[in-house]
């Protein structure tokens, strides 16, 4: 076997193959002799097809299967041979195969090339200072008090601002152009008044009504209206009131706190948000630490990103963008999303994610990072929590989903994390 590798790039290659006749010839031979087996012609008796019959009859299939078997095991040793690893499994060109001759082709694939990712101790670092002051823990307070709301019946007055409606509804549009649309229909609909996303105009229309009474009136939204759809249309609404509610926000006592829980008093729970808030604080502070180090870090990687690892960071990005779209029941198809230009825009910060990665790998290959299987214990014990599946399970339903090696990359990523915050400098801001 003849091989050279051409150096397109500091992160392309191209391996070129030539392997001898002699060595095609015999695979020929022996691919053609296992389809003369299960070969069924007419006018012949089953696995008695003549070979000259079957290379004619099956040459096509017969050069492919030869060509995939040798191809791979001439790549796998070729690469071996010489120490290189490639990212993703080589793209093959130029093939040429034919009975008789040299199997010649060029395999084209990329590598991370070893470099020195510097002096760590040279980073510096500004993690934020754990600050909760007062207002902040008010405001989680508030928020408590919003969510524990309740609505009570209002009965015997007219609608009033600070109530919540329920109605029924019935709605039909006309656009600027005056086409009329469908008639919209909803039962039990609940309208608080003085929501900012209620229709302008709408509020008032509602003031004064009473329950049973039904009222039918018009509106315009306004042509800057921040719904494109409706802006500038004409709406025609019919509106039975069913029930009137009010809300009712508790008071922020002691028994507020009981009733939230296991608190004696209010400033018992006052200690909990807190504590709370300063936990995400701190863990806040410990991201933005981590996301500058991988900032810098990618910073010292000295060549461009090969194209595969970024075509594939994107897609993952793209991938879970739609994902996320459609765990909000949006169909990905159907928004108005230019998928071009979003996969452009995810070029730049897609190839700042992969040259961390590549910095935290090249940091754990010359400290001797690794991953024990106490490290994976743990993990799987972690994904295990909460899941009501054991750790062996979650291992075994990995593995046959081929993610080990991806979870045994990303715990040795997080060594080298770890192994870099300890050599940084970091100042507190």
């Amino acid at each position: 076997m003849k091989t050279d590798i051409v150096d397109v790039s500091e992160t392309r290659k191209h391996l070129r193959v030539e392997l001898p006749s002699e060595l095609v010839d015999a695979e020929i031979g022996r691919v053609a002799a296992r389809y003369g087996k299960a070969a069924k012609l007419p006018g012949f008796r089953p696995g008695k097809v003549p070979a000259k019959v079957v290379r004619q009859r099956f040459r096509g299939q017969i050069l492919h299967d030869v060509a995939e078997h040798l191809i791979g095991h001439a790549v796998e040793d070729a690469l071996a041979a010489r120490g290189v690893q490639p990212v993703d499994a080589p793209d093959i060109q130029d093939l040429v195969i034919e009975e008789g001759h040299p199997l010649t082709f060029t395999a084209a694939f990329d590598v991370v090339p070893s470099f020195d990712p510097g002096d760590l101790s040279t980073i510096e670092l500004r993690r934020q200072p754990v600050v909760v002051d007062e207002e902040s823990v008010n405001q989680a307070l508030e928020q408590l008090r919003e969510r524990a709301a309740r609505f009570e019946p209002v009965d015997g007055s007219a609608v009033d601002t600070g109530q919540t409606v329920v109605m029924d509804l019935v709605r039909r549009g006309t656009d600027k152009d005056g086409q009329r649309g469908e008639e919209d229909r909803h039962q039990q609909v609940s309208i608080e008044l003085g929501d900012a996303a209620n229709p302008p105009g709408f509020d008032d229309q509602l003031i004064g009504m009473s329950v049973g009474e039904t009222k039918s009136f018009t509106l315009t939204y306004p042509n800057d209206y921040s719904t494109p759809d409706l802006a500038g249309s004409t709406v025609d609404y019919t509106v039975t009131i069913k029930e009137l509610k009010r809300r009712v926000v508790p008071a922020l006592d002691d028994e507020f706190a009981k009733d939230l829980g296991d608190f004696e008093s209010l400033d018992a729970l006052r200690a909990r948000v807190r504590a709370d808030l300063e936990a995400e604080a701190a863990e806040a502070s410990e991201r933005e630490l981590r996301n500058d180090l991988l900032k810098k870090l990618s910073d010292r990687v000295p060549f461009a990103v090969p194209a595969s690892l970024l075509d594939r960071e994107v897609d993952r990005r793209v991938q879970g963008f739609a994902r996320r779209l459609m765990d909000q029941r949006v169909d990905p198809r159907q928004t108005q999303i230019d998928w071009a230009a979003f996969r452009q825009g995810q070029a730049e910060p897609a190839a700042d994610s992969v040259k961390s990665a590549m910095a935290l790998d090249e940091i754990a290959r010359r400290e001797s990072l690794t991953v024990t299987e106490a490290d994976m214990d743990a993990e799987f014990a972690k994904y295990a929590e909460g899941t009501g599946r054991s750790p062996a399970a979650i291992r075994a339903r990995l593995q046959q989903d081929g993610e080990l090696p991806r979870l045994a990359a990303g715990l040795r990523r997080e060594k080298a994390v770890a192994w870099a915050l300890g050599k940084a400098r970091i100042v507190t801001i």
